[in-house]
């Protein structure tokens, strides 16, 4: 899942010197103060956002790292033409309980970067996203690999509100001015360092997220079954008294073909059956009465 995250630009103009030693580091001839403006932006931050994510606050001095010098283009098109400015410091920030980082990034002055600079100074240029790879993500209610444990985003579970945290940051790659950040594209790209898309974001990508929780019912039906026929057949192994530690049972029974464990316990029902067969308190009541109702016969 690639990552947008949207965000703003606070402008500021002139660098300092330390800020162009910064820059400068960044560039291979040495740029004066005169020469670039430098603006400051929020990037990641920890807070759910509208997809129903958000980043690890431990994630965050990692992206920080990996925001450092790259690039600023505009709508995420990535190509030379579209390069106007470039990161050259950042850090992470915590304002009110929120945690995220903040950037800086200097634009050349001249020709039509003019223009960008004049639109961030005006306000117009104000809104940014950018594309980072995260290694993974997890369920925020139980803690395992999001979409492995039937959890769904913006759910709540007994008050809890679920959410994929991302964590372990892979790369970032840029961040970007655009014009509507409340659309999708103008969003957080959420990436996963690559990896293949699992079930239930396959299911939210086309749209078909009834039918992926009608599965996952009929999977959790499935998977209560097994734990009974487990439990069955390691109850009549331990009943039969064959002196093999309850967890070495265990293990074998998980470990078994769900249609090996069918006929076990069918073997095992009908030796149950014939070593210990099933007895009734009253079983001596019918003899009884029989010796009764013999006395009168003549």
């Amino acid at each position: 899942m690639e990552i947008k995250k949207a965000t703003e630009a606070v402008s500021s103009g002139v660098p300092t010197a330390v800020q162009l030693e910064a820059i400068n580091a960044q560039a291979k001839a040495q740029l004066t103060a005169e020469q670039v403006y430098v603006f400051s932006l929020r990037l990641c931050d920890d807070q759910i956002d509208r997809d129903q994510e958000r980043f690890d606050t431990t994630a965050l001095p990692g992206l920080a790292t990996l925001f450092i010098g790259k690039t600023g283009i505009v709508d995420h098109r990535w190509s030379a033409e579209n390069q106007i400015a470039r990161i050259f410091e950042t850090q992470v920030v915590k304002e009110k309980g929120v945690s995220y980082v903040k950037a800086w990034a200097y634009i050349r002055r001249g020709g039509s970067n003019d223009e960008v600079i004049a639109d961030i100074e005006a306000g117009i240029k104000k809104e940014v996203s950018v594309g980072c790879a995260m290694g993974s993500a997890v369920c925020s209610i139980c803690g395992s690999e999001y979409g492995t444990c039937g959890h769904l985003k913006g759910e709540f579970y007994d008050g809890q509100h679920c959410c994929a945290i991302l964590q372990d940051p892979v790369d970032a790659y840029e961040f970007s001015f655009v014009a509507v950040p409340a659309q999708r594209d103008a969003g957080v790209l959420k990436a996963l360092g690559g990896r293949k898309k699992n079930l239930q974001e396959l299911a939210e990508e086309f749209g078909i997220q009834a039918e992926y929780r009608g599965l996952f019912k009929e999977a959790e039906l499935g998977r209560q079954y097994r734990r009974e026929l487990e439990n069955d057949v390691v109850r009549m192994l331990q009943s039969l008294d064959l002196g093999a530690d309850h967890q070495v049972l265990r293990s074998v029974v998980k470990s078994a073909a769900a249609e090996d464990l069918l006929k076990l316990r069918g073997s095992l029902e009908a030796k149950m059956a014939e070593f210990l067969p099933v007895t009734t308190q009253l079983g001596g009541f019918a003899e009884e009465k029989a010796k009764l109702e013999s006395g009168f016969l003549i």
